[in-house]
């Protein structure tokens, strides 16, 4: 399971003309869930990206969590996250879970942040999104369970 984390001042998602997905400061968490990914990865992978301190304290150090510093997640399905681009000119996707696993792992994560009592958005799975942000920073992180 792979989670791009960004550091955002605000974040939104929009499917359609529906905005699925809004937060103030906080992490913007793009979720790619591959084939062999399950419920244990995903709580790892959730406690991770909670736990990561990559928030300003008072003397300017990357010493808080998303939590300690008072933030929000918008978390997004990502399923290219997962591609193969090791050869070619086109990415594979073979290492990518199937559609109903993956959602059912995404739903999973939403609710272990949220089960940890941080507000978390989500966009919809599987939709045409359009995603924004303000990167704060910027401050970008892969983190791979």
């Amino acid at each position: 399971m792979i989670a791009l984390i960004q550091r955002v001042s605000r974040a939104s998602v929009t499917v359609g003309s529906d905005i699925t997905g809004e937060i103030g400061p906080g992490l913007l968490v793009l979720l790619g869930v591959e084939k062999e990914d399950d419920e244990a990865k995903a709580d790892r992978l959730c406690e991770r990206v909670l736990g990561y301190r990559i928030f300003s304290d008072e003397q300017g150090k990357m010493n808080l969590n998303v939590q300690q510093a008072g933030g929000s997640v918008l978390v997004v399905s990502q399923f290219t996250l997962a591609a193969d681009t090791g050869r070619g000119m086109r990415p594979s996707f073979s290492r990518g879970a199937a559609p109903e696993r993956a959602e059912a792992l995404y739903e999973y994560f939403i609710g272990r942040c949220r089960a940890q009592g941080i507000t978390a958005e989500s966009g919809r799975f599987a939709a045409d999104m359009q995603v924004s942000l303000v990167n704060d920073g910027p401050v970008t992180f892969w983190l791979q369970v």
